[in-house]
């Protein structure tokens, strides 16, 4: 019988991985390769800030996991993990329902030799009062295009009262909470859209009338890189009229706007929580893996967790040391995920092969920040003249490759180059911003 190999999660991390096994071991026939997914499709989850927006159609950028399973000799099932039976070497799959409650599949046992866990993360919101029931959240391609809807019914209602005495220059207002990398290009993306879509006619609410606000609990926005590029970012944002708030913490949240532990209010139609993370909390209880307080599986440098040599962990629901001789933590970034998932692709081609298998050591290339039409900025890391800070259009050039980048990994370079001149065709064709 050929090797099993059970990849569950079909993110960045994840879909890498099982493409290149595919292309060796499952293509040869030295191991069953199956990728496990909640969903049918992949969107590259930095790109979500653009879906909530509008400047991106999640339809024209999606990929079909049956489809690219068959291109790429893996098998796809449909499925959300809810258990795992470690001594016989089982993961269990909820129940699949349809739109009515209706069971289609029952609970299901899928064995394995190999298990790769790469379900990411979602939007930890620290059990802060009111933030599940009146927040929106950007995990997934589905709350991005939800986001989108309430934006645009918040301007089709302003459209639509036109005339009945209200001023349009202040009818929206949208609180973001977490200056990351995902708040501060929401921010952004939002400043460009309002500017678009009164062009599209939609006036009512005028391009200022957009009211931004970023809230961060830090002391600045963009911990993860340099100070000074948090500092230029901050001062661009501001010359778009978005307004940040620092060392804030939100206390609460309410249908009217959030609340901060000073007491101070915050007023927003449209509220984003974008800040910290966690591992979904089904790893917390799976059959005595060893988690962390964010329910992230403990991990070696091998990628093996910690209580099991024939279970991995990926991307950003592994708590990964940087390496054998720092115990600080992988950050959850798409970057990290991308490298553990190259290396664990040539380690399990090891374990078949009964070799020892490698070791991992993050190695951080930098960060690169979108701020849609207006600017980007940059900072490489590991050049030969170390770091590096760039902005404007070469830095939006840089922005635009990593997308790219993950698409010939996917896909290979010649559907990808494909794909890239389909999507800028499609681009010519269709308005700036999409409209329903």
């Amino acid at each position: 019988m050929s090797h099993r190999i059970v990849v569950v999660g079909g993110g960045a991390g994840g879909l890498e991985l099982v493409t290149r096994l595919g292309r060796t071991l499952g293509k040869s026939g030295r191991a069953d390769v199956t990728l496990i997914d909640g969903q049918m499709t992949h969107l590259w989850k930095p790109l979500l800030h653009e879906v909530a927006a509008g400047s991106l159609d999640a339809a024209r950028d999606k990929l079909n996991f049956v489809v690219h399973a068959k291109w790429n000799h893996f098998a796809f099932q449909l499925g959300t993990l809810c258990g795992l039976d470690r001594d016989n070497r089982l993961i269990r799959l909820a129940p699949i329902l349809d739109d009515l409650g209706k069971e289609l599949m029952p609970t299901r046992m899928i064995p394995y030799d190999t298990l790769v866990l790469a379900v990411g993360s979602t939007t930890n919101d620290f059990n802060t009062p009111g933030v599940a029931e009146h927040c929106l959240f950007l995990d997934t391609p589905q709350e991005a295009k939800r986001f989108h809807r309430r934006l645009l019914q918040h301007y089709l209602a302003a459209q639509a009262s036109q005339g009945e005495g209200e001023s349009g220059e202040e009818r929206l207002s949208i609180a973001i909470v977490g200056a990351g990398a995902t708040g501060v290009e929401l921010a952004a993306e939002l400043r460009a859209a309002a500017g678009q879509l009164a062009e599209y006619g939609l006036d009512s609410i005028a391009p200022d009338g957009m009211r931004i606000t970023l809230v961060d609990a830090g002391p600045r926005i963009l911990p993860a890189l340099a100070p000074e590029i948090g500092e230029s970012v901050r001062v661009a944002l501001a010359k778009m009229g978005v307004t940040v708030l620092t060392s804030t913490m939100i206390s609460g949240a309410t249908a009217e706007g959030l609340t901060t532990r000073a007491g101070y209010r915050i007023p927003a139609s449209l509220k984003v929580w974008a800040a910290g993370i966690c591992a979904p909390r089904v790893l917390s209880g799976l059959d005595g893996l060893e988690t962390n307080r964010l329910n992230q599986l403990r991990v070696l440098t091998t990628l093996q967790t910690t209580r099991d040599e024939n279970i991995f962990a990926i991307g950003d629901c592994a708590a990964c040391p940087i390496s054998d001789h720092d115990e600080r933590l992988v950050p959850p970034r798409a970057q990290a995920a991308h490298q553990q998932a190259e290396l664990l692709a040539r380690s399990l081609v090891r374990r078949v092969e009964a070799r020892p298998l490698l070791k991992y050591r993050y190695r951080d290339q930098g960060s690169v920040i979108s701020l849609s039409r207006f600017t980007a900025v940059a900072q490489l890391m590991g050049t030969l003249f170390g770091r590096v800070n760039l902005s404007g259009r070469l830095a939006r050039l840089l922005y635009s490759s990593l997308y790219r980048m993950h698409q010939v990994s996917v896909y290979g370079p010649v559907r990808a180059a494909l794909l890239i001149v389909a999507n800028l065709i499609g681009r010519r064709a269709s308005p700036d911003l999409k409209l329903h």
